[in-house]
């Protein structure tokens, strides 16, 4: 899409690349055997190795390198076969060992890429630099002293994968879109649960101005940014402030900032490092990771159907609509929930029921689709009962809410109400007897040529039989005595 800020020189086109760190799930860390489970209690999961212990050495988790290899081949990736782990090293206070275990040179996946959709209906494909695997970070708390700050280990270690994009993201929202696709694909995946609050995906953005046409100026980055709505608001302000320094003939320095997003603005918080800063150096601890295509060849056999193929099964198999196939196949659960409800089914009708009542009740039931107070066999049920006949659409609003309320079965709810369709002729034929009586003008005035009367009397039917006469038969029934 076309994304430019208006400057007193003219146009300037935003260039972006995102550094997605995703935490991998896996009950362990990726060199100890410690726990990884949100929300313990500070220090509680920590083992000799996170802590940087003397004489404690790494050993690899094999489920970590199988969620990595899972997540390059959904990102239609290559693979590599040999990976190497570095010494990444700085200090910092939540950095036990003085060095992070990373991979610089030689990382487990390579190019690939992702393709979005935006608003417009255009479609991107984002390219993917590289993922590879390294040990996060522990946590500092600033909060719980007026003078002084605490270490947190528990994260220390944790598997993290550093997904690098290609600069090619050219507007706030296709970074939107971007880091929208890519959390839906670790969820389908189940290579990360991509919940930005609890710091579990997180992006680091790096932004850079140019003239259209010109090569790429000096990019800054915009560390840790923790949900999609502040990367895309920090892409904007810091594009601005970018677009400002240049027209005043000033140099944007190379450097790491922060989003502050109460403020609207980015500060700075140190200058860029390069590689070379960091002095990596293969770690001596570990030997270099070697895979077996057999291996790889069977996680990609064992890949669950990703949300792209999905889409288009559901358009095909359900003959439903590309919007809402892709609203169905968004998350994984809802997209099960639909399934369920369609197979066998009116797939039009089953994504009408799931997008509309169901939604509005779980929004106003505060649930989600996995805690659902209506489930998906239930609501199945309860359009099998409008296929046969039983109860007619406006009836099942009915027993849709009685069903939200009680969590009874749609077919107890039918009988216990009394709410079965009315399918004899004969109390259709009674009911719509009664109405022309009562309605003699009304039915004067059909017969003269007001065609668009034909309604109204369907709804006085509908009325006089309390919404439960078969809409079709009361139809065939009235043509035949209002144009007999």
């Amino acid at each position: 899409m076309s994304y430019v800020i208006e400057g007193q020189t003219g146009p300037w086109e935003i260039v972006v690349g995102l550094e997605v760190h995703a935490q991998v799930i896996s009950q362990s860390k990726l060199f100890s055997g410690a726990a990884t489970a949100f929300g313990a209690d500070p220090n509680t999961q920590v083992s000799l190795v996170d802590a940087a212990f003397p004489g404690m050495l790494p050993v690899i988790n094999h489920t970590c390198v199988a969620q990595a290899v899972r997540t390059g081949l959904g990102l239609k990736a290559q693979i590599n076969l040999f990976s190497r782990f570095d010494r990444k090293n700085y200090f910092y206070a939540d950095l036990p060992q003085g060095y992070q275990i990373s991979q610089f040179a030689h990382p487990i996946v390579g190019t690939g890429s992702i393709s979005i959709e935006l608003q417009d209906g255009q479609t991107r494909e984002i390219g993917i630099t590289r993922l590879h695997l390294e040990q996060d970070a522990g946590k500092l708390l600033h909060d719980q002293d007026p003078a002084k700050s605490f270490v947190d280990l528990n994260r220390a270690g944790v598997a993290l994968m550093e997904i690098v994009s290609e600069p090619d993201i050219r507007a706030p929202e296709e970074a939107g879109a971007y880091l929208r696709k890519l959390r839906q694909i670790l969820r389908y995946l189940g290579t990360c649960d991509g919940n930005m609050e609890e710091g579990s995906m997180r992006a680091d953005v790096n932004v850079s101005v140019r003239k259209t046409g010109e090569p790429f100026r000096t990019r800054c980055e915009i560390k840790n940014v923790n949900s999609i709505r502040f990367v895309m608001q920090a892409i904007e302000v810091e594009a601005a402030r970018q677009v400002e320094i240049w027209e005043n003939g000033g140099e944007v320095d190379q450097e790491t900032r922060l989003f502050d997003p109460g403020r609207g603005e980015t500060r700075t918080m140190r200058s860029k490092e390069d590689a070379h800063d960091y002095r990596y150096f293969p770690d001596p601890d570990l030997l270099p990771l070697v895979l077996e295509q057999s291996w790889v060849d069977t996680l990609k056999a064992e890949l669950p159907e990703l949300p792209d193929a999905k889409r288009t099964r559901f358009q095909t198999d359900y003959g439903i609509t590309f919007y809402d196939a892709g609203v169905l196949v968004a998350e994984q659960a809802v997209a099960d929930y639909y399934e369920t409800v369609a197979r066998g089914r009116d797939g039009r009708l089953a994504a009408s029921w799931v997008m509309g009542d169901l939604f509005a009740a779980l929004n106003r039931t505060s649930t989600t689709i996995e805690t659902s107070p209506v489930s998906a066999a239930a609501l199945g049920k309860m359009l099998d009962l409008i296929a046969d006949g039983t109860i007619n659409g406006k009836i099942a609003k009915e027993v849709f809410e009685d069903m939200v309320e009680t969590g009874d079965s749609p077919d107890a709810i039918v009988e216990r109400k009394g709410l079965r369709q009315v399918t004899d002729t004969g109390v259709i034929d009674t009911a719509i007897t009664a109405i022309l009586e009562k309605h003699a003008d009304k039915l004067e005035e059909y017969r003269s040529g007001k065609d668009k009367l034909f309604g109204f009397f369907v709804g006085q039917v509908m009325k006089e039989t309390k919404g439960k006469a078969n809409p079709a038969l009361v139809n065939d029934a009235l043509k035949a005595r209002l144009d007999g």
